[in-house]
């Protein structure tokens, strides 16, 4: 079964394109959502960053999204040390899930895919692209945020320029229908390629 990685910046409509290849009967993965539920259900991880953040990480059963967000955001060693506790724990709840679909290919959707080696572990690399100001508006819109904490993640991710010279295929998601007939194109790629590995 081909793995197939996608990725792209922060508001560039990766959860869009996503839906998209399921719509198309594609099994997709969505790590940051297994992330966060692995946070909440695995006592071991629980245990782990609370005693790397302290006992206010945790509200009840639920992560303390603000004030771990805070610390991140000022010291970026902590961020690295969170991903290590996380991160080993996702990567084999893939692998247990991609043993369970029955399909030729399979999406992974990863918003750091790059920037933590994620790429290694696929065959293929989509990257889905917008204009800055674009993937601002849908942001400001979505989140209800600050224009200076977008801009802050943004420099925390690989530019698309970065990304695209990795990757295998690209989506520039600008308009809705258009986007759709790029996934159709790739998926098609993709189900001669399956046949042919």
């Amino acid at each position: 079964m081909i793995i197939v990685g996608l990725t792209g910046g922060i508001g560039s409509g990766k959860t869009t394109v996503a839906k998209q290849f399921s719509d198309l009967g594609v099994p997709v993965y969505i790590a940051d959502e297994e992330a966060k539920a692995l946070m909440r259900r695995s006592k071991i991880i629980k245990r782990k960053l609370i005693k790397l953040f302290g006992d206010k990480a945790y509200l009840g059963n639920e992560l303390n999204k603000p004030f771990i967000a805070n610390i991140i955001f000022n010291d970026k060693n902590y961020l690295a040390k969170m991903n290590a506790i996380v991160h080993p724990k996702v990567a084999r709840h893939f692998e247990k899930w991609v043993l369970k679909q029955d399909s030729q290919y399979v999406i992974k959707e990863v918003a750091i895919l790059f920037e933590n080696n994620g790429h290694k572990a696929c065959d293929y690399v989509i990257t889905v692209i917008s204009p800055i100001e674009t993937r601002i508006k849908r942001l400001l819109k979505r989140d209800n945020t600050s224009k200076d904490k977008i801009e802050a993640i943004m420099k925390n991710q690989w530019s698309d320029e970065e990304k695209i010279k990795r990757s295998h295929f690209v989506i520039e998601n600008i308009d809705l229908d258009e986007t759709k007939k790029q996934v159709l194109k790739i998926h098609k790629k993709l189900l001669v390629k399956a046949k042919v590995s």
